[in-house]
């Protein structure tokens, strides 16, 4: 028993001990205080703040970390740091007098430096949803005054810079309420006046005409398109059927010349034979022509340029016999005038002189022209014995003389004619020669005919006389 009791003091200093840690842990908790990151501790009472951050009130600001707070002589609060928002929507006047509703949001919050805590803790500790409205106050003052001082264009096309000018003129007075703002968003434009819609519709205006235009020219195009196709497809058809024809020409052409090989080869064979009948005959004719020329011709007109040589010789020596006998006689009625002693003898004797040289020059030009006369008359007698004798030369030299012409005469026809398209190439240009040639092969044998009657009925011509 008495070993139990010397355990009673120990017992009861334990107990004592755990009550004090028990008791001193409850009044740490009662006491500490933690602030939470998106929150800020104000305490206030028996404590000193710091003067750049209370401006000469006494109360202390804790963030992120914990402070004891003695009961009954000091008040904690919290005031929190987190965002907030408010939405916007502003009737606004611009520069030009037109009326406009802007719709926006702001976004802001309490600033995390130690005085914009302390400025928001002096206005909206406790009282923190009417930071709201005083925020709408604010920017809904500075917004009306920045876009009266722009136009609707420039609202529309600078919503960015209307949105930095509102924080920069803004700033200071979110300063002084502890606040910041994170963004400001213009998000709508409205216009009830018709304003922005009515200077959209040229440019909607534009736009539909440019989509026209662009639909028109797509049309276009896709109609040039389908008729280039149809162009080329009308294009091969046509080829094809032109092949189709050609092929079917050349068929036909080669089914004629094949029926037509026989009787071609025989006219062109006939056409050869005219041709070398021809060239035989025209040898044929300039044999006999040349063989006229040695035999008739040359000798004949041998003898009549001897015979008119010897003619005008003897001119010449009965000019000058004539000549002779009248100088002599002239001299002689000179020589009669100078010894006779009138005048009218000697005169009568001169004139006599002179008749009878007259006389003498008559007779020699007149020998002259029979001699002539008889040279030109045997000549046509040896061209009559000559046709006479061999008259088949003769007629076939004048047949060959003759022959261009009578070709022409057969070919005349074709002088008349423009333009000529002859088949079958170099056998159609020889069946058209072999035809002329055949007909004129076939005007022959009555022309000979004709020429040697016409020979025939003639008398040759008598010598002229003297």
């Amino acid at each position: 028993m008495q070993y139990l009791l010397s355990f009673i003091p120990l017992l009861v200093a334990i107990v004592a001990v755990v009550l004090a840690i028990v008791v001193v842990r409850v009044a740490v908790k009662m006491m500490w205080r933690v602030a939470e990151p998106n929150e800020a501790l104000i305490i206030s009472g028996f404590t000193r703040g710091s003067p750049a951050a209370t401006d000469g009130m006494d109360f202390k600001i804790v963030t992120g970390k914990g402070a004891f707070v003695i009961p009954g002589l000091q008040t904690v609060r919290t005031l929190s740091l987190t965002l907030n928002e408010t939405e916007l929507h502003v009737n606004c006047v611009t520069s030009q007098g037109i009326q406009v509703v802007v719709e926006g949001v702001v976004i802001f919050k309490i600033g995390d430096s130690t005085p914009f805590i302390a400025n928001a803790a002096r206005r909206f500790l406790g009282q923190q949803p009417k930071m709201e409205s005083q925020v709408y106050n604010v920017f809904e003052g500075h917004l009306r005054s920045i876009i009266g001082s722009m136009t609707v264009e420039e609202i529309i096309r600078e919503r960015d810079k209307l949105a930095s000018q509102v924080r920069s003129a803004s700033g200071i007075e979110m300063e002084k309420l502890g606040l910041v703002v994170d963004s400001l968003q213009i998000k709508d434009l409205q216009d009830p006046t018709g304003y922005i819609q009515n200077l959209a519709k040229p440019h909607i205006a534009q736009v539909k005409m440019e989509a026209r235009v662009a639909e028109a020219t797509r049309n276009r195009e896709a109609s040039e398109k389908e008729a280039e196709a149809a162009a080329l497809i009308a294009d091969a058809q046509s080829l094809s059927a032109i092949k189709q024809s050609a092929a079917q020409a050349n068929a036909e052409r080669a089914r004629a010349n094949a029926a037509q090989a026989g009787p071609l080869a025989d006219a062109t064979a006939r056409q050869q034979v005219v041709v070398q009948e021809t060239q035989v005959a025209k040898l044929e004719a300039d044999r006999e022509e040349q063989k006229l020329q040695t035999t008739v011709r040359k000798p004949a007109d041998a003898r009549a340029y001897a015979q008119r040589t010897e003619a005008e010789a003897q001119k010449a020596a009965d000019i000058s016999a004539a000549e002779a006998r009248a100088r002599k006689t002239e001299l002689e009625a000179q020589a009669n005038a100078t010894a006779a002693a009138a005048t009218a003898g000697a005169t009568r004797v001169t004139g006599e002189a002179e008749a009878a040289a007259t006389t003498a020059r008559g007779n020699a030009s007149a020998s002259a022209i029979k001699a002539k006369a008889l040279a030109e008359a045997d000549g046509i007698k040896a061209r009559a014995e000559a046709l006479g004798t061999n008259q088949e030369a003769v007629i076939s030299q004048q047949l060959a003389e003759n022959m261009p012409a009578i070709v022409g005469a057969a070919a005349e026809p074709f002088a008349h004619v423009g333009q000529l398209t002859v088949l079958n190439g170099g056998d159609g240009v020889n069946s058209m020669v072999g035809g002329i040639l055949a007909q004129v092969g076939n005007y022959l044998p009555a022309l000979t005919d004709s020429l040697r009657r016409g020979r025939n009925s003639r008398k040759a011509p008598e010598p002229p006389h003297a």
